[in-house]
């Protein structure tokens, strides 16, 4: 059985509350940036100060809460994803070139940077903000989907 995701104002609220308590705390002890392209960096070599280990911990409990949230709800929530391998595919490469280019990802820059008030953060995430608004609205009434 599916679990439909809805949007709800409290859900939503919780769910920023916990990205927010995470990325202070592996600021505070750490004192690293929760920004997910970073993360899978320092899984990378070379590993001179990466913390590979630490890295590996932050997204493994990324992939494990899902796994969690469909043990309480009773089953995996429904959840819509392209069956277009190359689409798949094309996008991850861009979104791995955007935070290549943009020196880092959304919850990076969203997250993490705009609470720090950085000018690059804000920019960052005004143009990928814009750059997801731009393409939902050429998907939606340019190309029909």
């Amino acid at each position: 059985m599916l679990v439909p995701t809805e949007f709800t104002p409290a859900t939503s609220l919780i769910g920023g509350v916990m990205i927010g308590i995470a990325a202070v705390m592996l600021m505070a002890l750490d004192g690293r940036v929760a920004g997910i392209s970073g993360m899978i960096g320092r899984l990378l070599p070379p590993y001179e100060g990466a913390d590979p280990k630490g890295a590996g911990a932050f997204l493994l409990g990324l992939i494990a809460a899902p796994l969690v949230y469909a043990l309480f709800a009773g089953g995996p929530f429904a959840q819509t994803v392209s069956d277009n391998a190359a689409l798949i595919s094309v996008a991850g490469l861009l979104v791995g070139f955007g935070a290549a280019l943009g020196g880092g990802c959304t919850s990076g820059h969203g997250v993490c940077g705009l609470s720090r008030l950085s000018v690059r953060s804000m920019i960052a995430t005004a143009v990928f903000m814009f750059t997801g608004f731009a393409t939902m609205f050429v998907m939606r009434h340019v190309i029909g989907g």
